[in-house]
């Protein structure tokens, strides 16, 4: 409150007597929240197949950028892929959190698919284009989100 007795809600110059309307930028973030929980998804199920059938990929695991047995990258997948939709369900909430997590997973899961390229590479390379994609939206226009989130 300020000394007048108005409500910074009511001191905000922007502020005309109800929300503030959204921009149409606000889209890009859902758009940003819905790829995450959908590159959770694809990071779950590359898991799964490294997991229960190692001889699905085209090389052996020596041939891979970093030699991990298929487990551990199936590990690593899926575990990537359970936070990327935690956090993508979180960006649809309007968590700021859930933005942060969002990116920063968003740029591992790029660079993991970065290394198991030669493995999958058609694949990786959707992924990777999906990961560069979340992380324009969840970058490039938040603070739209937090304005609308703050009313």
């Amino acid at each position: 409150m300020s000394d007048t007795g108005q409500s910074s809600a009511t001191a905000d110059p922007g502020y005309a007597g109800g929300p503030p309307e959204p921009t149409r930028w606000v889209g890009m973030i859902v758009f940003g929240g819905i790829m995450l929980v959908l590159l959770g998804f694809f990071q779950g199920i590359q898991g799964l197949i490294a997991l229960f059938n190692d001889t699905y990929y085209l090389v052996t695991p020596n041939g891979l950028v970093l030699s991990f047995d298929y487990t551990v990258w199936g590990w690593i997948h899926l575990l990537l892929g359970i936070v990327a939709m935690a956090a993508g369900f979180g960006v649809l909430a309007g968590q700021t959190w859930a933005r942060a997590v969002g990116v920063i997973l968003a740029v591992l899961s790029a660079i993991v698919n970065f290394v198991f390229f030669s493995a999958y590479p058609i694949w990786s390379t959707i992924i990777i284009v999906a990961d560069v994609l979340v992380i324009y939206a969840l970058t490039v226009h938040g603070r739209e989100v937090r304005d609308t989130d703050r009313y």
